[in-house]
């Protein structure tokens, strides 16, 4: 929409929303907030998004250790799992940890050290993902919801300016401006030993780690992509 029907849909003058929008006008209402969110349709998330914006509070850093180190009971759950593929990562999707059978599924791809380069910075990416567009987008969206406001941390800021320069599709995501945490979901793989994997997934954050988060696929039983993810991890045991 333009400005001034979002300016007529919220109930506010043209100017006063251009500035809003432009960051010249710094304390707007609540109500105000609300009545852009509902001319934008904004979900709850996006609304959410949008109030941290405008009130402008930064987080709270969180530690080093808290980020990026995995406590050994996390990591000796998430090796112990041995019917589903599990990796913990952190809001910037760099994998900390995974067990065997994540190992085996992004075995041999560059940059699956971390999520997002894999996607838009690895040219295999689109094969290895056959739904690639939708998954980046939702990985995009994932990526702003996990760093809000909060652009203080350098190496959120780098990898973002890494990808915004290296990828003109990573570029066209981010201008989007969507933001949706995931909690679970449906992703495909297409494996060079195994062929096409369906799992659902989800995402549970480590409450004494909030910065972390266990991602988990499970094939559904009885299916041709549970049969191949025991394919794959015989394959990957015999080559260990």
């Amino acid at each position: 929409m333009r400005r001034t029907e979002v300016a007529l849909l919220a109930g506010v003058s043209v100017d006063y929303y251009t500035r809003l929008e432009q960051g010249r006008e710094r304390h707007p209402s609540d109500q105000v907030l609300l009545s852009v969110a509902e001319a934008l349709m904004l979900d709850a998330e996006a609304t959410e998004h949008l109030y941290e914006l405008a009130r402008g509070r930064p987080r709270t850093r969180v530690p080093v250790d808290q980020v990026d180190v995995v406590n050994p009971g996390v990591l000796r759950f998430v090796k112990g799992c041995e019917h589903v593929s599990a990796l913990v990562m952190n809001g910037r999707f760099d994998v900390l940890a995974r067990n065997s059978l994540a190992e085996a599924i992004y075995q041999g791809m560059e940059h699956a050290d971390n999520l997002l380069r894999l996607s838009f910075l690895n040219p295999a990416a689109p094969d290895f993902y056959p739904d690639w567009e939708e998954h980046s987008l939702v990985k995009v969206a994932h990526l702003r919801a996990a760093a809000g406001s909060d652009l203080h941390d350098p190496a959120l800021v780098e990898l973002i300016e890494e990808l915004s320069l290296e990828s003109e599709e990573f570029r066209r995501m981010w201008a989007r401006h969507d933001v949706r945490p995931v909690t679970s979901a449906t992703i495909r793989f297409r494996h060079r030993d195994v062929g096409d994997l369906l799992f659902g997934y989800h995402i549970f954050t480590i409450a004494s780690a909030p910065s972390q988060q266990i991602l988990m696929f499970e094939a559904e039983p009885g299916t041709r992509s549970e049969r191949a993810l025991a394919e794959l991890r015989g394959i990957h045991l015999k080559g260990r």
